[in-house]
């Protein structure tokens, strides 16, 4: 059985998640290739696709979403993701156990539909949402007629885990507010939930995307539970590794291994990358001593930046008085390329995030000790 060390784990990831080169794809095409994009906050999938692609502009983004192409909608961990339309119908239906579970492990969630028939749930949201979409406390106000003893926002919550509930635009819209509003996602793409895709299904794309991995890994991804019998299901169907700890790992026989000497650019990954999110271990790019600075109390991810593939130091764009500054915060001591490479690298980014300021700087700042 073949072993891989970090290294060859941290470049089989980068390669399959775009990011040891830029790709020719458009962003219909990407985010189905990563099997979606963690989106609590409208700007992440921005960056994360302007990381990844040649010639990336907002306005693609936002044309996939005003068009009903691609989604954001509650998903795999039971958080935001933006994904095309298509994963939305056919991924939704397998991660329902993880938003039941979560609906389940809120108290106040779990106490406001205590006893109350899930069809009778799913009726009243799909009545409430029949004319136009509604915010969280639009809906709980609706809900709340029919059942004035239960809780409004416990109410609405546990809707958007029982049912497939959508964020409309403008939210995802790059630079417009508003509050976040709620559709079906059958009404709102104008077709039905799928049934044919499986957990097998995902299980494979998932590996495409982000292996070799472990079943924990799987499971960490995708929140649900009981995956080493998905695994010995598919079998021959994947070829079996490990790690230098000896943890048996899952890949497809002919999904890429570079070589772990591959030239890896710097790179910026924007809030809630799910390079840092799809493994239960993050060693292959994730040195376990800064987690806790990049996993905020709050649940906040860190943006993050890449040297030599691995993570290196965080970063943040402040404003001011017309200048935008990009602020790099390194773990360490960065080497004189690296830095430079940063440099450059941040000048575009800049050039993408903030195109409308007048003045672009970079700036490096030791980490608060």
């Amino acid at each position: 059985m073949t072993t891989l060390g970090p290294r060859a784990l941290n470049r089989a990831l980068l390669e399959r998640q775009l990011l040891l080169r830029r790709h020719p794809l458009t962003a219909a095409e990407a985010i189905a290739r990563l099997v979606g994009m963690q989106a609590q906050a409208p700007a992440p999938p921005y960056v994360g696709l302007w990381t990844r692609l040649t010639g990336f502009r907002h306005e693609e983004l936002a044309e996939l979403l005003t068009g009903r192409a691609a989604v954001r909608v509650a998903l795999l961990r039971a958080t935001v993701h933006l994904v095309t339309a298509d994963d939305c119908l056919a991924l939704r239906p397998l991660v329902q156990p993880v938003l039941d579970r979560q609906v389940r492990g809120v108290a106040r969630f779990a106490k406001a539909v205590a006893d109350l028939a899930p069809d009778d749930l799913d009726a009243a949201v799909r009545e409430a949402l029949a004319d136009e979409p509604l915010t969280t406390k639009e809906l709980g106000a609706a809900l709340a007629a029919r059942w004035p003893e239960r809780d409004p926002d416990g109410l609405a919550n546990a809707a958007r885990g029982q049912l497939p509930l959508v964020q409309v635009p403008p939210r995802g819209i790059w630079g417009v507010g508003g509050l976040t509003r709620y559709a079906t996602a059958e009404s709102w793409l104008g077709r039905p939930l799928g049934t044919g895709a499986t957990v097998d299904d995902l299980v494979l794309r998932y590996l495409r995307a982000y292996g070799p991995a472990s079943v924990k890994d799987i499971q960490m991804w995708s929140g649900l539970t009981r995956l080493r019998e998905v695994v010995d299901r598919l079998g021959s169907r994947l070829r079996a590794l490990r790690d230098e700890d000896g943890r048996e790992l899952f890949d497809l026989p002919d999904a890429p291994l570079p070589d772990p000497d591959t030239e890896a650019p710097v790179r910026f990954l924007p809030e809630f990358d799910n390079v840092l999110l799809a493994h239960d271990d993050r060693s292959r790019i994730l040195d376990e001593r800064r987690r806790s600075a990049i996993f905020t109390r709050n649940g906040i991810i860190r943006a993050t930046f890449l040297v030599d593939g691995f993570v290196a130091g965080m970063w943040r764009v402040t404003r001011e008085r017309g200048t935008a500054t990009l602020v790099l915060e390194p773990f360490g001591r960065l080497p004189r390329a690296s830095r430079k490479a940063l440099e450059q690298e941040g000048a575009e980014l800049l050039g993408f995030m903030a195109p409308e300021a007048p003045d672009h700087t970079v700036s490096v700042e030791p980490l608060p000790s």
